[in-house]
């Protein structure tokens, strides 16, 4: 249906090496990283936040999209995402994605809510492709 790209570049190998990363959109274009931005502090990005940024944004769309199904016209969603990289048998394994919501959903049913964002938590494409355990905490607010 609908095929997205983006691109990386290194130059260099291992810790001296440099990257950077484009997207189709230009939303990032030659955005760098590098193992400094992965496992320090220098400016940039790493899979893992965009993983993240992904994983936040599919699960968000989906229970929007459910709570549109479900009746539901107005409210707010906010959603972040925190990808864990372990280092485990010599080499690296994303093992977790958790994602913890904050929502504003005025006269929802907090079960009907719960129901709802499990659903979309399993079922959001994001979710589908990581091959790691995803967790969801969630505040609701459900007066308005």
């Amino acid at each position: 249906m609908t095929t997205r790209t983006a691109s990386a570049r290194y130059s260099g190998f291992g810790k001296a090496g440099k990257g950077s990363i484009s997207t189709q959109s230009g939303v990032m274009s030659d955005q760098p990283y590098g193992f400094n931005t992965r496992f320090e502090d220098e400016p940039g990005t790493n899979p893992e936040e965009l993983i993240a940024a992904a994983h936040a944004a599919c699960f968000t769309m989906a229970l929007s999209f459910a709570l549109a199904r479900a009746g539901h016209a107005d409210g707010t969603l906010e959603t972040k995402a925190a990808v864990k990289l372990e280092q485990r048998d010599g080499g690296f394994t994303i093992t977790r994605s958790d994602l913890t919501l904050d929502a504003s959903v005025p006269g929802i049913d907090p079960a009907e809510f719960e129901r709802l964002a499990a659903e979309a938590k399993a079922n959001c494409p994001v979710s589908k492709l990581l091959n790691a355990e995803i967790g969801l905490t969630h505040n609701l607010n459900a007066s308005g």
